[in-house]
Order: C-alpha cells, then structure tokens, then sequence
C-alpha cells in the first residue's frame, strides 16, 4: 500500500516555542469548528422568522451541517496526503470563513443551507486534521499535553457556542454568529501560516482519485446521518423515506468497505484499524460519543421547556461544568504520565455516572443551583474519559498513521453522539406519553384530594373574575397541564438514567484497550 513518509518520523520536531505556537493555531481553528456546531441551535427561531421557513425547514441548517461534516471526516487524511498537510488546513479554515460569510449574507433557505453544506465540509477538515497536527508536531512525552489543548476545545465548544450565539441573538442578529468567524479565523490562519511546517513535494501522494468510492462515501455517511437526524420526526421505520435511508446506507458503506480493502491506494484506509488500540478505541468512541453527546442533550432541553430559561441563560447555566473541563484537562494531563489510561477512563465513567444519578432525581422545582454541582462534576469526569481516551486509542499507532487514525476516530464519536440524541429524542417523547398514562391513572376524578385541588384553584380564577364555568375549565386546565409538567420531568429523568447505563457500559469494553502506551512504532501491527 502506497504510503507517503513520514514529516515527524524523518526530521526533528520544530523547536518547543514553534510547537506551542503550531498547537494553539490548530486549536483555533478546530474551536471555529467545534463552536458552529451548537452555535446556531440558539438562533434558530430568528432565522426562521427572518427567512420565512417553517420549523422541519429551519431545522436543516443544523442537518446539512452534521452530514456534510461526518462525510468529509474520513476524508480529511487522504485530502492532507494529496494536497500537502499544511495547504489542506490553511484551505480548509479560508473556505471555513468564505462559508461562514456566506451563511450570514443568506436571504433565503436554499442559500443558507447551502452555505451551512460548506461549512460542514471544510470544518470537518479541521477537526480531524487539527488532532492528527499535534501528534506529529509534539514528541510522546509533550502528547498529554498537547492533547489537552485539544481537550479544551472539544469538551468546552459545545458550551461555549450556546452560551456566545444566546448573547449574539440577544443584543445583535441572527447573521453576527456567522460574521463572528471572520476576525477568529484570520488570526488562526496568519497564526496556521507562520507557525505550520511547509509541505514538501515527496511528502505527496498524487495517485488516480477513485470517484466511486468518494460517492459511495458520501451517500453512505450523508443517509446515515440524514436517518439519525430525521428518524424522529419522520416516525422512524413507519416512515417509506427513513427505511429507504437505512438500506442506502448499509449498501453504500458496504460497497465502499470492500473497495477500500481491494485497492492499495484507498481514499479512506481501513486497514489501520489492525492496530488493535485504535479498533478499540474507535469503538469505545462510539460508546463514549453516545454517552458524553448524551450527557449535554437533555440538560439544555430541560432548562428551556421546564425553567424557562432563555438561550442566554442556558448558556450561561452550561458554562461552569466547560470552564470545569478545561481546568480539569490541566490535571488530567498529568496523571496520564502516571496512570494507565484504562483506569482513568473507568474512573471519568464512574464520576459522570454519579453526576447522572444526582440528576436523574430532577422534579419540577429543581432550579438551577440544583443543577450547577452536577455539572460542574460531569465536566471533571468527561475530560476523564475524553483526553485518555485519546491517547490510548491514538498514542501507541505509527505517527504516519496518526492522519488516518484520528479520522476515523474523530467519526465514532460524531456518530456516537448523533446515534444518541436520535434515541434520547425518541425516548424523551415515548417516556413523557408513557409517564402521563401512569399520572392520569391516579388522577381519578373521584379522588378528593384531586376534587378539592380542582375546587381550589376554581375559587382563586373566580376571585379574578371568572365566571365559575370558566374558571373551573382553567382549573381542569391547569392541572392537566400540571401533569404534562411531571411526565415530562419524569422522562427526563429516565434519559439521565439511561445515559448513566451508557457509561457503565463502557467499562468492559476498556479490556479492549490497551495499556500506558510505549513510544510509536513505525510500524507494525499492534
């Protein structure tokens, strides 16, 4: 199989100041992408006033997004080989900010979600790419750290987005969480420029592009996607279009699995997964993708439909438990110079699961203090999971294989915490019908605590100035509404404790790991 060498391997590492440099470029440009993940989930209601789309249109600002992204993941080693690593992150982030631009000048759907199709495309490239930068720029005893850099970016993103697209929607328009990126991404660009090594011409692959395989990719990953973010609302498999999405995907990824496994010059090389660390560990990826996606989905639901909490106020409500994550990677990037990665993984599952029980047991006056402990120690234990995670899956593989690896791995998680919130939006619903049920059962008419609560609050609309027809329908109203609250509490609840079942879940998967990792081979399988 054609490979090209290795830059790391072949010469030193740029001098510590330049590797610094080179990681915080690289984590800038990653955050850009990271952040307009979540970012224009708070906007969404604006956008959808301003460019008359009704609420299934709008949501496909956020869906060809998602498809867009996980299609280019996979890819983004094979571009780097082609085009040059250095040139392929630099075009990625410039046409990053020429989509980013022109989201924000978007007048019509059509536009924007073709905008937002871009978008997903070049910052794909950046997520996958920036990791794979900072394995091959920092020797093994700097990885922890660099990767903790990374850390930062991907665990606080999430966060950070609501937080800063609430406050944006709030004070300015819809269109500044795009234009936002201009300033942000020329300073990680002109940072990217100075700091990143050049390519050189041996270093490229050129090789005969297998556009097959590059469609058979794209129709595969675009319909699994396309499945998961739109199961939901099209009823999953009653729905003639979710059914066919489901068997295009499985023909397509399998076509295109067996024609990357014929060819020596595949466009996304599967053969890295003999090493055993990272078919463990993109596995455990899934898992853990499903699990941490989990554990960020219904905290920020709950505080908007049951708190009433406005985009800005749940951003702000999500902020301490990213502030705790990143101060925690300061710490966890020590201990992995210490400890097996496998038990500090086990370890971070442990805690988030605690954090899960605490909040499993919401009711419907938790406020937000109950909430702010909880999340502050899920922010500890998913960096726990996450940076570890890493290392034990990523650390122990060739460096000319990092590209590939990281690809692939960066995938997992994508499709981990899509395959997540596609069951916790189903179960969220089928919870809180199944919860009213119950609820209503012992809601008898007949009961006279029920009978004197209903009369209650009749009196209180009489004394308003209802008449005692009305006021006794606002009171049945009222409390049918009462119940709907509970059930909806109740299944909340319920996707706390699935997710902390998640966790759990992944502990023995871990055996399939391996342990502290020794310096990268050149190769071999491992």
């Amino acid at each position: 199989m054609a490979q090209g060498p290795n830059v790391a391997e072949e010469r030193a590492f740029p001098d510590k100041s330049r590797r610094w440099f080179i990681a915080m470029a690289v984590a800038l440009g990653a955050m850009l992408e990271i952040v307009d993940t979540s970012i224009v989930n708070v906007a969404l209601t604006q956008m959808q006033a301003s460019l008359g789309a009704t609420l299934s249109e709008i949501g496909w600002v956020i869906t060809s997004y998602a498809i867009a992204n996980v299609i280019i993941l996979p890819l983004s080693a094979w571009l780097g080989e082609r085009f040059g690593q250095k040139r392929f992150w630099v075009f990625s982030l410039v046409a990053f900010i020429v989509a980013s631009m022109m989201c924000g000048f978007s007048h019509t759907l059509p536009q924007l979600v073709i905008a937002r199709v871009l978008q997903g495309l070049f910052g794909g490239g950046l997520l996958a790419k920036a990791q794979s930068i900072l394995f091959e720029t920092f020797p093994k005893e700097e990885q922890p750290a660099a990767q903790a850099l990374f850390g930062v970016v991907a665990i606080s993103g999430p966060a950070i987005g609501p937080t800063l697209g609430g406050w944006i929607v709030t004070n300015f328009d819809w269109r500044w969480i795009f234009f936002i990126n201009l300033p942000i991404g020329i300073v990680a660009v002109m940072m990217s420029a100075a700091s990143l090594l050049p390519d050189r011409k041996r270093d490229i692959i050129k090789a005969r592009v297998d556009w097959w395989s590059l469609a058979l990719l794209a129709i595969g990953l675009g319909t699994l996607q396309t499945l998961l973010e739109e199961g939901y609302a099209e009823g999953w498999f009653e729905s003639r279009f979710i059914v066919t999405m489901t068997v295009t995907a499985a023909i397509s990824l399998v076509w295109f699995a067996r024609r990357q496994l014929a060819t020596d010059t595949p466009v996304v090389d599967l053969r890295v997964l003999r090493y055993r660390s990272l078919a463990a560990g993109c596995l455990v990826s899934l898992v853990i993708g499903m699990g941490l996606y989990g554990a960020m989905f219904s905290v920020p639901i709950f505080a908007q439909t049951v708190l009433h909490f406005t985009a800005q106020q749940t951003g702000m409500l999500m902020l301490p438990g990213a502030l705790a994550s990143a101060f925690s990677m300061i710490i966890v990037s020590r201990l992995l110079r210490r400890f097996d990665p496998r038990m500090l993984i086990a370890c971070g599952a442990l805690i988030v699961v605690s954090s899960m029980v605490t909040l499993s047991r919401i009711t419907p006056l938790t406020g937000p203090e109950h909430l702010f402990w909880p999340l502050i120690i899920r922010g500890f234990g998913t960096v726990m999971m996450f940076l570890p995670m890493s290392m034990a899956a990523l650390g122990a593989i060739p460096v000319k294989d990092v590209g590939k690896g990281t690809g692939l791995y960066n995938l997992t998680r994508q499709l981990g915490g899509s395959l997540s919130i596609a069951i916790l939006t189903t179960m969220l619903s089928s919870r809180q019908a199944f919860h009213r049920g119950v609820l209503i059962e012992k809601v008898s008419a007949t009961d006279p605590q029920v009978l004197g609560r209903i009369q209650a609050m009749t009196t209180a609309f009489i004394a308003k100035g209802f008449d005692a027809i009305e006021a006794k329908r606002k009171a049945i109203f009222l409390l049918d509404a009462t119940v709907s609250v509970q059930a909806l509490v109740l299944s909340f609840g319920d996707t706390f404790t699935m997710t902390a079942f998640v966790f759990i879940g992944i502990l023995p998967l871990l055996f399939l790991l391996g342990g502290k990792s020794k310096a990268p081979a050149s190769g071999g399988a491992h």
